[in-house]
């Protein structure tokens, strides 16, 4: 298919109009309903995207200037929408479902969005709550109706009809839609994402169809999937690393969707699935891993001996390899045998067993936790890239994963090192701006073009990227001594029971941290030792709690340098919550916001140095 057509004129449309007529009838997406997976061939896919696209189109959707977001869960709905609004020359902006009315007030009206795909009850409710501050909002579509019968505001109509709306039109104009599929034109924004927002107002970055074909053509030349893999959809969609997995890897090498129920039953889906491919953030990864260590508490003793005495077999071997070096044939015998005993069976507990396509973005992975996961036999590699660049813009191959390094950047894609370390890219998959803030575009990049992203790197001698931090997170201590927190904080977050460990000390004599509890872990962990709690506050303040994380932290601190350690820390009483403004919709925590609510706390912890 790549060669049969010119790659510069490529757009996710045509992607999808090429991957109908290739393979028609293969599943390309399933999702499960009332316990059933249900499967949507490429056919019918073509089919949803055109009815909704020319529904869209009848309701009144302009061209290049319409906008149309997208509020809900993952599901196949979501993804109709996304590309039926590119269809239409119109551009796509997704919206965090946990996001509550103003935040979508936020998004809405500084998008211009004329239309909202919402898909229940819940989030109707948010729009009809700041409906009357949007004057350019025309419509909103439901995917699932119910609860919704008595709703009689004119703005409201159902998916379904929009899609009736569609085929009708198709029944008047068969090649109506073809022809908008070809008008579609490469440097046309296709997708608007807005960033995290840790530093403050999310910003919408544009996306182009150029943007999203060159990541994918370069990393398509790096991880060779095909139309046999299979993907799970579990981080939100309008995140531009689930978007990469879910929406532009499938319209470019024709795999598979799997659309998990929710979060919570994320490992089910994944043990029905088995994937052959997983995309996550270092939470999901950390938690997967706190799930197996707590299960392998709780097993029999001949369980335990087990894992005891082979896990440190598999870590071996992936020391070994993770540093590039050979493993002698006694380690892979012996680690064969582990394989047999022991990691067949973890791998299937966490659904990753068909798995041969693993990696992490988003935030960086700590060295312990990646070295469990070679150890296992999920050889997880860490990548690099940004919403300004459309997704991945560095990743190792598969023979080259190496602990702390995130690889080398993909064809297409050029890096180099600003004087300070500032990572700087440039290539075809680097956006087209910032929406409605061209002051901020501009400063985006340097007077030769090159994007400017915010984080500090090193190159190594192998010439693999390797990050030290986010330039804004950097601490300089009172002794002028550099230290990046997030590898002290990932070390924290390796333990069971600390969900986040949030180190200070800039200006300061010494490191100190805000601990997070992981709730779960910890109540557990009570539980079993007799001791009585009724929140997650009471457990924060529970001296025995508090021994327990002295003892995790401790541990943290024989690893690392004398200037490294955490001298103090205190255990926040709340847990940290996107509604206070204190994390992200992808659970990063907004630094600065934390730092000044919990001032008090931070000074307690450098009284009488």
């Amino acid at each position: 298919m790549k060669q049969e057509i010119d790659l510069q004129q490529l757009t996710i449309p045509r992607l999808l109009k090429n991957n109908r007529l290739r393979y028609g009838d293969r599943t390309a997406l399933r999702e499960k309903d009332l316990g059933i997976w249900q499967k949507v061939s490429w056919n019918q896919y073509w089919e949803h995207v055109r009815n909704f696209a020319l529904g869209l189109k009848e309701l009144g959707l302009e061209d290049r200037e319409g906008k149309v977001s997208i509020l809900g869960d993952n599901c196949r709905e979501w993804l109709y929408a996304d590309i039926a609004a590119q269809a239409c020359r119109a551009i796509s902006i997704g919206v965090y479902p946990t996001n509550v009315a103003e935040q979508c007030h936020y998004v809405l009206e500084n998008s211009d969005s004329s239309m909202v795909v919402c898909k229940d009850q819940e989030q109707v409710d948010k729009i009809l709550e700041i409906k009357d501050r949007l004057p350019r909002l025309k419509q909103i579509i439901v995917i699932d109706m119910k609860g919704l019968r008595n709703y009689k505001d004119p703005f409201i109509i159902s998916f379904e009809a929009v899609e009736k709306l569609g085929f009708a039109c198709h029944e008047k104009d068969r090649e109506r839609f073809e022809r908008m599929v070809e008008s579609v034109e490469p440097d046309d924004v296709g997708v608007m994402v807005y960033t995290s927002g840790t530093t403050g107002k999310p910003k919408g970055a544009m996306i182009t169809h150029r943007n999203m074909v060159a990541m994918i053509q370069g990393l398509s030349r790096v991880i060779p999937f095909n139309q046999k893999d299979s993907f799970v959809s579990a981080l939100p969609l309008c995140h531009i690393a689930e978007r990469s997995f879910s929406m532009i890897f499938p319209m470019w090498a024709g795999c598979t969707v799997n659309f998990a129920e929710s979060v919570a039953t994320l490992q089910e889906d994944l043990r029905e699935i088995s994937p052959t491919a997983f995309l996550s953030v270092p939470r999901i990864w950390e938690k997967m891993h706190s799930n197996i260590n707590i299960k392998i508490k709780d097993s029999i003793f001949i369980k335990r001996w087990v894992f005891n005495a082979v896990m440190p077999i598999g870590e071996k071997v992936a020391d070994l390899r993770l540093s590039g070096k050979p493993v002698p044939i006694f380690l892979k015998i012996l680690n064969g045998i582990g394989y047999l005993l022991l990691f067949r069976a973890l791998r299937n507990s966490i659904g990753l067993l068909n798995g041969s396509i693993f990696v992490s973005g988003a935030a960086p992975m700590s060295k312990e936790l990646l070295r469990f996961y070679h150890g296992i036999g999920v050889p997880v590699r860490e990548c690099f890239g940004m919403t300004e660049c459309a997704g991945i813009s560095v990743i190792p191959s598969e023979h080259n994963i190496r602990a702390g390094e995130v690889g080398e950047v993909i064809p297409g894609i050029e890096l180099k090192l600003a004087d300070d370390g500032e990572i700087m890219l440039r290539g075809d998959s680097v956006f087209k701006g910032y929406y409605g803030n061209p002051e901020q575009s501009a400063t985006s990049y340097d007077e030769e073009g090159w994007l400017l992203t915010g984080d500090v790197g090193e190159i190594t001698h192998e010439g693999q990227l390797k990050i030290v931090d986010r330039k804004k997170d950097l601490i300089i201590n009172a002794y002028g001594k550099n230290i990046a927190p997030s590898e002290i904080e990932n070390k924290l977050k390796f333990s069971a029971f600390i969900k986040e460990g949030i180190v200070v000390g800039d200006g300061r004599p010494y490191l100190s941290a805000m601990i997070q509890l992981e709730l779960d872990n910890v109540s557990d962990w009570a539980q079993e030792n007799r001791i009585a709690y009724t929140t997650y506050k009471s457990l924060a303040e529970n001296p025995e709690v508090n021994k327990l994380v002295r003892g995790e932290v401790d541990a943290v601190n024989e690893q690392l340098a004398r200037v490294e350690k955490i001298r103090k820390f205190a255990i926040l009483t709340k847990e940290l919550d996107q509604d206070d403004d204190e994390v992200t919709a992808t659970m990063k925590v907004r630094r600065s916001t934390v730092e000044k609510k919990f001032k008090d706390i931070i000074d307690a912890l450098y009284l009488g140095m």
